[in-house]
């Protein structure tokens, strides 16, 4: 699974040919021990559980970066690997 972003601790990536489970444009966000899956571009919460206060940080990323991910979304649906991303500043 190939790390997109990473900022604060927090690991976001993308897999490639993923559509089975969720069929939404998603990504895949890991904190220490806590995982989850958001939809974007929103960032609603597909599976998982998270830290109230590092959920937002990703939302807010999520909100800024939302043409790049749902490039990386097409990109890595079709099979190819996806761009990285800046991280939060």
């Amino acid at each position: 699974m190939p790390t997109i972003s990473m900022f604060y601790g927090i690991l976001v990536a993308m897999y490639a040919l993923d559509t089975e489970k969720h069929h939404l444009p998603h990504i895949h966000i890991r904190y220490n021990e806590y995982k989850a899956v958001l939809k974007i571009p929103d960032g609603e919460v597909l599976e998982g559980d998270f830290p109230i206060r590092q959920m937002k940080l990703v939302q807010a990323w999520i909100e800024l970066h939302q043409d790049e991910l749902m490039a990386d979304w097409y990109l890595a649906s079709s099979g190819q690997t996806p761009f990285k991303i800046d991280p939060l500043r």
